[in-house]
């Protein structure tokens, strides 16, 4: 454990490797497929896969694996998804280029019949074209790497996704067609939209774009202004693979701000609810904080100090209109390191040092904990998710690593579709 003393980078590097091991540990080394949580016999998840793609050279340039390691267990992953069933058999790994939210991580096939997921192969996606822009070596794997992820890429039909109307549908299912909802309102699809903007084979038309910006909601929250949207993770999961900072569409450029400042104040609006508290949960407060979508202590509801308490499973919390039932996210909070290192570095020396819930056998931080809900043990902290899961380790490392290098931002300037796909979005300025 870091004691209090060590410097913040020290702090960082040991969080970074605690939290990788996941990676080089839930992985399937056939064919590359990451676990989706630590429970056994869970199935593989396609956005952890592709988060575990972009931060295999995190690994590399730090040192907790080789080069030659990280190439082969990513030239694996990428010939799995270039060589596995694409069709409309309901046990396919995907169609039309876009994969299931689950696969089974032995077979690779669609597990628990769930959705072909728009919002996780552009998490999958942007992790291959990660490797294609760092793995730029002239060898026969390297090069095999970038000829993967740029033929996964091109793959994928945007156009088919939109099913006949100016937005992108949330998934398909072989059974019954597309989901009825579509990606509307400020959210993770921000990444989504300018994926399917840059493609040269299956592009999104520029209307597309223009109908996700109105449906954004321009709010004043504890007197900060920005485009919001309740839950942490919405406010980080783009800026994984890119620098917003200086660049701007024109909705941003209309309101005298980028996609980075909007993120800087959504993580000082989470700090300031906790402080407020409004429902009165055990530990909120300036070094507690971070709601998003974890795991929870529910679905019940519990009678505490005279209150009937609502507490849900695995939930989208959001601050501060909600929901939110006390569970806090340590990992949503360090993921908002670039944005505002001044209050994200005290918390999380907080729940290091006072809540301690980082650990190294279990990769670092558990996913979530709820200090409001009773449990038999009298554990101080309350309820503590069992689990770790992919989705939530990626970000940490990955937002840290852009925190401390600008590594995975660095390499993803380099990418010509993504690129491509913010300057049909109307960015501009930076160092576009």
């Amino acid at each position: 454990m870091v004691e209090p003393g060590d410097d913040d980078d020290g702090l960082l590097e040991k969080i970074q490797k605690d939290t990788f091991a996941y990676f080089l540990k839930e992985t399937n080394p056939a064919n590359g497929l990451v676990a989706d949580k630590t429970r056994s016999d869970w199935p593989a998840s396609i956005a952890a896969t592709g988060l575990a793609l972009a931060s295999y050279p995190v690994g590399v340039e730090r040192g907790f694996i080789s080069r030659l390691e990280a190439v082969e267990i990513t030239r694996a992953t990428l010939r799995f998804f270039r060589d596995s069933p694409q069709g409309t058999e309901r046990d396919a790994t995907g169609y039309k280029g876009f994969y299931y939210h689950w696969l089974d991580r032995h077979t690779g096939r669609r597990a628990w019949k769930c959705e072909l997921s728009t919002v996780d192969s552009t998490f999958l996606l942007a992790g291959a074209l990660t490797a294609a822009a760092y793995f730029d070596r002239d060898s026969e794997a390297e090069h095999q790497i970038r000829t993967l992820a740029e033929e996964l890429y091109l793959r994928a039909d945007w156009q088919w996704a939109q099913n006949g109307e100016a937005s992108v549908t949330h998934g398909w299912k072989p059974e019954r067609g597309f989901l009825k909802y579509r990606w509307e309102g400020y959210d993770e699809a921000l990444l989504l939209y300018i994926l399917g903007l840059g493609s040269p084979t299956h592009p999104l038309p520029d209307v597309s774009y223009a109908a996700w910006l109105s449906t954004y909601a321009w709010r004043k929250v504890y007197g900060i202004e920005f485009v919001y949207a309740g839950p942490l993770f919405i406010h980080q999961l783009s800026h994984v693979w890119i620098d917003f900072r200086g660049i701007q569409d024109e909705y941003m450029r209309d309101r005298g701000l980028d996609y980075f400042e909007n993120s800087r104040r959504a993580t000082y609006v989470q700090q300031q609810y906790a402080i407020r508290n409004p429902q009165e949960f055990a530990f909120y407060g300036e070094r507690c904080w971070g709601i998003t979508a974890s795991d929870g202590p529910g679905p019940s509801t519990r009678k505490i100090d005279g209150v009937d308490r609502v507490f849900f499973d695995y939930k989208a919390r959001g601050a501060p209109y909600g929901p939110d039932d006390g569970t806090l996210a340590p990992w949503a909070v360090i993921a908002s390191l670039p944005f505002a290192p001044e209050i994200v570095l005290p918390a999380t020396r907080y729940f290091i040092d006072d809540v301690h819930l980082e650990k190294a056998e279990c990769y670092g931080f558990k996913a979530s904990f709820n200090p409001s809900y009773p449990v038999k043990s009298g554990s101080e902290v309350g309820w503590v998710s069992l689990w770790n899961y992919g989705l939530n380790q990626g970000p940490i490392v990955l937002m840290i690593e852009n925190h401390r290098s600008g590594l995975v931002w660095r390499f993803i300037r380099q990418c010509p579709y993504i690129v491509a796909g913010l300057r049909r979005a109307g960015f501009s300025g930076g160092w576009l």
